[in-house]
């Protein structure tokens, strides 16, 4: 096997318990202190259903412009559907990508019942999808779900790491976790561009499935490296909401994604668990020996943390579709 820039956990070592078990917790631990970045193998999901989704996403974006408008995510208030080349923003610049953005089909609250103060509930509602590919629905929701239990067994994994019980962030994500989905397009240009510009994660934690093309890149130390794809594999990296829950003994980590040379077109599927909006990060006190002088949660003026989730998760969302934003969220206070 060749060498990667980021560290291979093996999931079948947890599922198997005892003194494998034991292994695989302490090396998430570890890596995710000290990079916070890691492919993952045998995560059970079957590559079938893993290599469908890609397929009908390349489907989906070689649709006509005017197909994928149809579903233009400026008409959702739910910040769900088609986002076009450069219409979404990371680090106030635009991206060089289209995607298309889908979350659970959880029904959508009236917009009178909803608290002022919880103005991140108006996000649950319904996805927007293409009326000319009736298989991309039920794969990419099937596979979200899939996402989803992978994504809460991990969750004990981490909350034992940081010698927690298993269930230490259940009650966060019991009852409509939030979960945000994409599939992306890199198309290929002339030179390289800010495909994504660099930044951390806002949720709990993040699974990447990527096809063939490099382009993600992760920032170690001070060096920015590729993280190579694998097949079979998720690249998984952890959010804000694990660093502010760890008090910084865990790290989110900055990535980008440059865009593919001319000719080439790179596809992924991202899935972000970020747990329920109505839920407050439980801020964990760490065993001893988990409790060294160099760690503290990351200070950014540009990027101010919450502990609830809602705040963070809709500061996001506000941020990145500013067009959204002006059309749905005009009567909203900026979220500093």
């Amino acid at each position: 096997m060749p060498q990667h820039n980021l560290p291979i956990l093996d999931f079948a070592k947890f599922r198997e318990g005892g003194t494998a078990k034991a292994e695989f917790i302490q090396e998430l631990g570890d890596v995710t202190h000290n990079i916070g970045f890691f492919y993952l193998k045998n995560h059970g999901i079957e590559q079938s259903l893993l290599d469908q989704a890609l397929e009908l996403s390349k489907q989906f974006f070689a649709l006509p412009i005017e197909k994928k408008l149809e579903i233009q995510m400026v008409k959702s208030p739910h910040f769900r559907g088609y986002t076009k080349l450069k219409d979404e923003i990371t680090r106030e610049k635009p991206d060089s990508r289209e995607q298309l953005d889908y979350m659970p089909e959880y029904k959508a609250i009236p917009l009178n019942q909803i608290p002022k103060d919880q103005p991140w509930l108006r996000i649950q509602g319904p996805n927007q999808w293409p009326e000319s590919l009736p298989d991309l629905k039920p794969t990419l929701l099937e596979l979200q779900r899939q996402k989803v239990a992978l994504a809460k067994v991990l969750l004990t994994a981490f909350a034992e790491s940081l010698g927690q019980s298993p269930d230490a962030f259940a009650h966060t994500y019991s009852t409509n976790p939030s979960v945000l989905c994409k599939a992306i397009h890199y198309p290929g240009t002339e030179q390289t561009e800010q495909g994504v510009g660099a930044h951390k994660d806002g949720g709990y934690l993040t699974l990447l499935l990527q096809d063939e093309h490099s382009g993600l890149e992760v920032l170690k130390g001070d060096e920015w490296v590729p993280a190579t794809p694998i097949k079979g594999t998720f690249i998984v990296n952890i959010g804000e909401l694990l660093e502010i829950a760890s008090q910084g003994y865990l790290k989110a980590t900055q990535h980008r994604v440059i865009t593919p040379p001319i000719g080439v077109d790179r596809y992924s599927l991202a899935f972000f668990l970020t747990s329920q909006l109505n839920a407050t990060v439980p801020l964990l006190e760490l065993p001893a020996h988990l409790q060294p002088n160099n760690f503290a949660i990351t200070k950014d003026p540009k990027n101010p943390l919450f502990t609830e989730i809602g705040k963070n998760f809709l500061k996001g969302r506000l941020r990145s579709h500013p067009d959204v934003a002006a059309t749905h969220y005009s009567d909203l206070p900026q979220l500093a």
